[in-house]
């Protein structure tokens, strides 16, 4: 079978370089089964829009602003297709793969009702998308395939962790920051980790490579910032289980027909009910060694089957190119 070569582009910032998700692989340069992924490749068979935002808010200007402002002759916008460096329509790939926030879900809808025009599979974890469906998995350890697919458990020393950050955008982000001010007051054995935190926060510090924030530890909080509909749910979770820990997860029941059974723990709530049972489950490590079984289980769901570069292969198989 011919290699099929998979280009990317996104609208996240410093996410088109060369080697994007190659860590997801065993095997060089990208590669998995019958496609390579190459973010750049200046003609690739299959081309990934991945969180790519065809249309972006203009920003308001403030009176002040608007007197200030030069007004020139807009030069006429470039053709999009250009991007797209010749690939047909049928085998371009749209996943958008933020969650329908109140606050954004606007912009969802725009950005699918565009892409339906130039890509031939358009997909969202959301009700709204042309095509609903989970996120295939990526994840942020920087650990080889090789070495997550084969490793034993780390050692854990520590009882419970959370990598957060201190976005507060968004109702749902703020929500997320009324629980951890709650948590932190009230539990001294969980260390966070995260970046733009509140300086209330007794943090410790920002991480590069999430491993160091997870390994160590027992239990980890997942906590979405969306968790109201059947299709979300993000890289949180895989990043735990792909340490070896249990998670304490707070999100949609997506993640129950992803996973087996007992691989992770629901919170219940984001108020004093959530803070009362996770404060229950991590004075020991009793939960963490009854799910071994489980967690090894969904690691290799997560590496073998959810894993993007899995959905990008299976997808480019449907073509006879």
């Amino acid at each position: 079978m011919t290699e099929k070569i998979v280009g990317m582009i996104t609208s996240y910032p410093g996410l088109n370089q060369s080697d994007w998700l190659w860590q997801q692989t065993p095997y060089s340069f990208g590669k998995w089964g019958n496609i390579r992924i190459q973010a750049n490749h200046p003609q690739p068979d299959f081309l990934l829009l991945y969180q790519f935002d065809f249309w972006k808010p203009v920003k308001k200007l403030s009176w002040k602003g608007r007197l200030k402002q030069t007004f020139k002759p807009k030069p006429p916008e470039p053709d999009i297709r250009e991007k797209f460096r010749g690939v047909p329509k049928d085998q371009i790939i749209y996943l958008l793969r933020e969650p329908p926030l109140d606050e954004v879900v606007g912009n969802h809808k725009r950005n699918y009702e565009i892409a339906k025009q130039y890509c031939g599979y358009v997909s969202g974890p959301d009700d709204l998308a042309p095509t609903p469906d989970y996120m295939p998995a990526i994840w942020y350890h920087s650990n080889g395939f090789r070495e997550l697919n084969e490793m034993n458990s780390p050692e854990k020393v520590r009882p419970c962790s959370w990598i957060t950050s201190g976005v507060s955008r968004t109702e749902n982000h703020r929500k997320r920051l009324d629980f951890l001010k709650d948590l932190q007051s009230k539990n001294g054995e969980i260390d966070f980790y995260g970046r733009g935190l509140p300086t209330w926060v007794k943090a410790s510090g920002e991480l590069k490579n999430k491993w160091y924030g997870m390994a160590p530890y027992y239990y980890n909080l997942a906590i979405e910032n969306y968790a109201d509909n059947d299709w979300y749910v993000s890289e949180k979770l895989w990043d735990s289980l792909l340490a070896w820990c249990l998670p304490i997860y707070y999100g949609g029941p997506a993640a129950d027909r992803l996973l087996p059974p007992g691989s992770f723990l629901r919170l219940p709530s984001l108020d004093e009910q959530g803070v009362s049972y996770i404060q229950e489950v991590i004075s020991s490590p009793d939960a963490w060694f009854e799910a071994q079984a489980a967690i090894a289980e969904a690691r290799q769901i997560i590496l073998h089957k959810l894993n993007l570069l899995n959905w990008l292969s299976e997808f480019s198989e449907e073509f006879n190119l």
